[in-house]
């Protein structure tokens, strides 16, 4: 093989700056859809919960709708053809006018997306804790809406956060799909490197290594939490 190997290139201009533009990219995509796939995913999860049948067909239509679309799918529909579906003027403001539309869309359409597979999480943790605690917040005189706040969620939360980790990485994965609308995250600056100077192994190499990073950043944080406020008696992540 004669590769012409040259990792030089990487801390050259423009091509160094371009890869921290497309880190920062990525991470920002990342936490503005994960921040809306958690509440959503949190709010979807309950509705799931309650005895409200109104609130749980809701939740179900949600979760099956979005999780059952393949998100490269979704993310065309969101960017080519709901501006199109809207009012004129409205539609104009989607594509052209309203600030970072790519960065925006990119967004919406992750947080959208995961926040079907958070419901799920948060459904399961709440469930997982049966109805012993929930009759017994009752039995005390407590509301739902106060069993939710002070025993369910709280519990619930703590149970899940090893499967809420795997959903936030799996956001922070799936943010290098914006490039096929135009967002110029990681991997897209790794592949307009590999353009301008044909050294594509090296630049996804640096792609590579700090998806890497940031996945054990993340997962590293995520024990400290974990066991910081596990419950006695279940099992961690250090335990698995």
């Amino acid at each position: 093989m004669n590769y012409n190997w040259n990792w030089g290139v990487l801390l050259e201009d423009p091509y160094f700056d371009w890869i921290l533009s497309g880190f920062s990219w990525t991470i920002s995509v990342s936490i503005a859809a994960w921040i809306l796939a958690f509440s959503l995913g949190s709010t979807l999860g309950i509705m799931r919960t309650t005895e409200s049948r109104v609130l749980r067909a809701i939740g179900t239509v949600y979760v099956e709708f979005f999780r059952n679309i393949p998100l490269l799918v979704q993310m065309f529909l969101w960017y080519f053809v709901v501006p199109e579906l809207l009012p004129e003027d409205a539609g104009m403001w989607v594509k052209r006018e309203m600030p970072m539309p790519e960065f925006t869309t990119a967004a919406v359409c992750l947080g959208l997306y995961t926040a079907s597979r958070v419901a799920e999480q948060v459904r399961a943790g709440i469930q997982s804790i049966g109805t012993g605690q929930r009759n017994a917040g009752l039995a005390m005189g407590l509301t739902s809406k106060q069993v939710y706040r002070y025993v369910l969620l709280p519990v619930s939360y703590r149970i899940i956060i090893p499967p809420l980790t795997s959903e936030f990485l799996t956001i922070f994965k799936n943010s290098s799909l914006a490039l096929t609308i135009g967002v110029l995250e990681l991997t897209a600056q790794a592949r307009q490197i590999e353009e301008y100077t044909f050294q594509g192994f090296e630049a996804f190499t640096a792609a590579t290594v700090l998806y890497v990073c940031v996945t054990f950043f993340v997962m590293g944080l995520m024990r400290v939490l974990e066991s910081k406020v596990s419950i006695p008696g279940m099992i961690s992540l250090q335990e698995k």
